[in-house]
């Protein structure tokens, strides 16, 4: 019997509507299950979520290292300064650009009110002709604004089409070209640097009070625009050693891409050359870390769970007395030769500790000041003395008469002479097909009175009987033709030899006289001041040739510990005999005796009694334009005669004698026996930095 309709189609509504309480039910069960769970079981964990509202881990910048001289005199510090810095947290996202804009572009232009500037790497410019262009020696940061990363551009892509790319890309379209090329350049920087809550974005560095206090003012506006006290480098003076101690910057691609690994980031500084540089490792701080937290009513708490460590400290070599001695000597003698006509004048002087290589000095004129580097790099990249360069240890110089110690030791050690041996000088030499000179008539000379009357006669011959491949054996263990082994960027220099001369002459053939000219310093021989130092100081210890070095130690940053402590290296024992190398001394300590020296007036009867040679050499330049010869002079020389304690090297390009070499060593040569506490008594820091 089939049931009726009415009672089917109240049971179908019965069954839904249980199925709609089953329903309500369960959401209800659930939910309060989900109550029970946030304010009891869970209580505290929602407690904190509900009261923080922004948690974030920030990186906490550490100071460098610092640089001290060998006695404990500063030479680079760290002082406190103000950065200012985007906070990602509450600076505009890249959905707002419109507000970012009008943030960086009001603080670019307080920073042009206040003469002050931000941190601009956009290799953007404008060209005289007021033309969008590339900024020049920018190749790596050109590329990653064409990158897809940046613009994604074809490598072919012009200046305008970048320029272009960013109008469009950060909305700058109703900005003027000067305005949307600027605040370009700060989006640009921010991408760059990856910029987000835990990567801040440092908009200008080193900013003044007044400037921070302007920022502050204006907070409501500046939202997401922090001031952080953090560490800057300081040099006590700017001018005492900048081609030694070197400079820091902001770290570029091809740097980064090497340190990454190591922790770098984006914005990192970074040593750039000299001691900053070679000794990065060690002055690298290690950064710490804090949590910023900002409650549900503003209230920000910061807590350190790491702090920064400052980096080591580096004691160099030097002796800040004497460099400044010999600073102030340099700049005197190449002013007076300029201020005279000698237009390229330039020199460099080095001054070692002959029984440890430690170098006490090392300057090199024109020179500039490290501490305004940054403002004047335009300028004194493009100056024609190259006061970037540092001669000492990167020119290479025909080193004229100073090479004559090496002939007549290299004759005496192979039994070539003796102290007795005399050869006839009556002004000139002759080997065939080329007759050479001497500039005095000296008779019949030995090898002493030779080396004090430099003349030529002699040690043409001497060298001659030698030849090239003895020359340069010798040459090979005085250090000559290779580098020092020194911690800074060096040139080997070279000495005279077949092979190299057909290379350099265009397949000439090597002749006799070409022997002979190498015997006095000039053919094709070249050294370096730091070679020349060194040279002059195995001559004075007895025969050994020291590595000669810049770093002394390093010491932890609270002077606790030595992280290292540079002993004397000896890079070779010359096994000279200590009678011949006597001989050789005994001439040198003639030479500023003799009347007809130019060492003469300067370091005759000098007290405690000391020994040199100079050198000359005739070299072509351009000057005014045009290939000229000039003459650059040389010295070398130790001191005390009787035990030897520093060498010196001065070397001054376009000079008009040896005696401005010999006022330089004067100067240094009174500084040190005037003042041997700079070199002998450390001052103590935390503890003796010996």
């Amino acid at each position: 019997m089939d049931v009726p309709m009415k009672i089917k189609g109240k049971a179908n509504l019965k069954l839904r509507l249980y199925i709609l309480v089953g329903i309500i039910l369960s959401s209800f069960l659930v939910f309060a299950g989900r109550m029970i769970g946030v304010q009891v079981i869970d209580y505290e964990t929602y407690a904190q979520a509900a009261n923080s509202t922004v948690r974030r881990n920030v990186e906490v910048e550490a100071a460098r290292g610092e640089i001290l001289d060998r006695n404990g005199s500063p030479l680079v510090v760290n002082r406190q300064g103000n950065s200012l810095v985007f906070d990602a947290a509450y600076f505009p996202s890249s959905e707002e650009q419109e507000s970012r804009n009008e943030i960086i572009l009001s603080l670019i232009n307080l920073m042009k009110d206040q003469g002050e500037e931000w941190n601009d790497t956009l290799p953007l410019v404008f060209g005289s002709d007021g033309k969008i262009a590339y900024k020049e020696d920018s190749e790596t940061d050109i590329e990653y604004l064409k990158s897809k990363e940046m613009l994604h551009l074809n490598d072919y892509a012009t200046a305008q089409d970048c320029f272009d790319g960013l109008i469009e890309k950060y909305s700058l379209q109703k900005y003027s070209q000067e305005d949307a090329r600027n605040i370009a350049s700060v989006c640009y920087g921010m991408a760059k640097n990856l910029f987000s809550v835990s990567s801040p974005y440092t908009f200008a560095e080193d900013v003044s009070t007044e400037t921070v206090s302007k920022v502050k003012e204006n907070s409501t506006f500046y939202k997401g625009v922090d001031v952080e006290v953090v560490p800057y480098r300081e040099y006590v003076d700017g001018t005492l050693a900048p081609h030694v101690i070197g400079r820091v910057g902001a770290i570029d691609a091809d740097e980064y891409a090497e340190l990454k690994e190591k922790g770098y980031k984006m914005d990192d500084l970074v040593g750039k050359d000299g001691i900053e540089a070679v000794m990065e490792e060690y002055l690298r701080g290690e950064n710490g870390q804090k949590t910023v937290t900002t409650d549900k009513d503003g209230n920000v708490s910061v807590k350190y769970t790491k702090d920064p460590v400052q980096g080591n400290t580096i004691v160099l070599t030097l002796s800040k007395p004497l460099q400044e001695a010999a600073n102030k000597a340099l700049a005197e003698v190449v002013e007076d030769l300029i201020s005279k006509g000698y237009t390229n004048s330039a020199a460099s002087a080095v001054v070692m500790d002959v029984h440890t290589g430690e170098v006490l000095a090392c300057t090199s004129y024109p020179t500039f000041d490290i501490s305004t580097y940054s403002e004047n790099a335009a300028k004194l990249n493009s100056d024609p003395g190259a006061p970037l360069w540092n001669r000492a240890l990167l020119s290479a110089y025909a080193p004229g008469s100073t090479f004559k110690p090496l002939i007549g030791l290299a004759g005496l050690e192979e039994g070539i002479i003796t102290k007795d041996t005399t050869f006839n000088c009556n002004g000139s030499y002759w080997r065939f097909p080329n007759q050479f000179y001497c500039l005095e008539n000296n008779g019949n000379i030995n090898v002493v009175h030779a080396l004090e009357h430099s003349c030529n006669v002699f040690f043409y011959e001497t060298g001659y009987q030698l030849g090239i491949d003895k020359i340069n054996y010798y040459a090979s263990k005085m250090g000559f033709g290779q580098k020092t082994g020194i911690e800074l960027p060096e040139v080997s220099g070279m000495v005279a030899n077949p092979e190299e001369f057909a290379q350099n002459h265009a397949g000439a053939q090597w002749m006799v006289g070409d022997t002979v000219q190498a015997s006095i310093g000039q053919s094709d021989t070249l050294v370096t001041p730091i070679q020349l130092a060194t040279y002059c100081a195995t001559i004075a210890n007895g025969g050994t040739r020291y590595v000669p070095h810049i770093v002394k130690s390093v010491k932890s940053y609270d002077y606790s510990s030595t992280i290292l402590d540079k002993q004397p290296q000896v890079a070779l024992e010359t096994g000279f005999s200590e009678q011949n190398l006597g001989i050789i001394k005994e001439g040198m300590s003639l030479v500023s005796e003799y009347t007809g020296s130019a060492t003469h007036v300067y370091l005759d009867n000098y007290e405690p009694k000391i020994a040199c040679k100079t050198g000359t050499a005739e070299v072509y330049a351009q000057k005014d334009g045009k290939l000229q010869k000039q003459t650059n002079c040389f010295l070398i020389t130790f001191a005390p005669y009787d035990d030897p304690e520093i060498a010196i090297a001065v070397s001054i390009e376009d000079a008009k004698n040896s005696s401005y070499t010999a006022k330089v060593a004067k100067a240094i040569y009174d500084a040190y026996f005037n003042d041997t506490s700079s070199i002998e008594a450390p001052q103590q820091v935390g503890q003796l930095l010996y």
